[in-house]
């Protein structure tokens, strides 16, 4: 093999499928920095906007039309309305390429599971986005815990609270498949709960139509019950609301030799909406340290500021390019893909019954 031939069998060209908010921002602008994966054709009915960001990159009206003008794709992303998520990915299994696909993975877990069987078939790898595992906090609590900083956890809140009083016109607004709170903000919310304790006993979710006008949920309380073990006895709330004014800390975590708080989000989604890119300067630095509190003899309380690792959205692809590449496990598994579909599912059904169920 020459040179070029092993530079371009190290290059993993993507084809990005939807190029609204999430495809543009979370996507586009994050893969492109990753060296080893090239941006070679997006699927859009928008493309002024395309090239308005990559003017080199060309775009084509579907999938099918894309990956027959650019067979070398290896790597189909899909970032449409969560509706159309299943019969793309599966439409780019079908034409062997591995996919990612932004979360919420699928509209449920009978679709994740036809994908993931099909992924296996095709010799394929197939993955979901959750990028919120290499958020700055969410990094430094998983470690905090590693390092049994307060012990043995015994409560955890985690929050993700807005202030979006107005109702927009968009699809994750109306009343649609895939629309919603709880499968937007929870799915994240959710899989960071499994990675940092896995899989509840039970799980209980209240939801509701908060905003004057709204047609789908903008408000969860979502309870976690962990009463075997490693973690038990545990208690996790998963919090999302569109009215929160004064947010809530988004992470308070208890535990028997201390508690440990961190107000505000991750910057990578700010950051990525103002035109910068991973990589740049101070990419991923979340300046509003977490504090770590505990009691003292002599004092009541000790507080120790925890400064936050650095978070980075462009190791979710790195981890992709390399797994493609033969190199390593993906960043996320189809196994934990499914997984997370099925707890979504449960969390809807216990809304519905209003009661809370087993995992198993």
């Amino acid at each position: 093999m020459s040179i070029q031939d092993a530079a371009q069998a190290e290059n993993v060209a993507v084809a990005l499928v939807g190029y609204g908010f999430a495809g543009q921002v979370f996507h586009a602008r994050v893969l492109a920095c990753v060296p080893g994966l090239r941006l070679a054709v997006v699927v859009s009915s928008q493309p002024d906007k395309v090239a308005a960001d990559w003017p080199d990159v060309p775009v084509s009206p579907d999938l099918g039309a894309a990956l027959a003008a650019h067979p070398e794709v290896q790597l189909v992303v899909v970032a449409t309305p969560n509706a159309a998520h299943f019969p793309i990915a599966r439409a780019a299994l079908e034409a062997g390429r591995h996919v990612v696909v932004d979360k919420p993975f699928t509209l449920d877990a009978g679709e994740a599971r036809q994908l993931v069987a099909l992924a296996e078939r095709s010799g394929k790898i197939v993955s979901v986005y959750q990028n919120r595992r290499f958020d700055a906090d969410f990094l430094t609590l998983r470690e905090l815990l590693a390092q049994r900083r307060v012990g043995r956890p015994v409560y955890f809140e985690s929050h993700f609270d807005r202030y979006r009083s107005e109702v927009r016109i968009r699809w994750r607004e109306q009343n649609v498949p895939g629309a919603g709170l709880w499968v937007d903000l929870g799915a994240h919310l959710l899989d960071q709960a499994l990675q940092l304790f896995g899989v509840p006993d039970t799980l209980q979710l209240d939801s509701a139509i908060l905003r004057d006008s709204a047609e789908v949920e903008d408000y969860f309380h979502a309870v976690l019950r962990y009463e075997r073990g490693a973690h038990s006895p545990l208690r996790v709330v998963l919090h999302a609301t569109t009215l929160a004014a004064h947010p809530a800390p988004r992470y308070l975590l208890h535990g028997t030799h201390g508690s440990y708080v961190k107000e505000g989000v991750d910057p990578q989604e700010d950051a990525l909406r103002a035109g910068a890119l991973p990589g740049s300067e101070g990419w991923g630095i979340d300046p509003l340290a977490g504090h770590l509190v505990a009691p003292d003899a002599a004092a009541g309380t000790s507080t120790v500021e925890v400064p936050n690792l650095a978070g980075d959205y462009s190791r979710y692809y790195a981890m992709m390019r390399d797994a493609i590449l033969g190199r390593g496990a993906p960043p996320v598994s189809a196994d934990e893909a499914v997984q997370l579909m099925e707890l979504l599912d449960l969390g809807r059904r216990s809304a519905i019954e209003g009661r809370a169920l087993p995992t198993s």
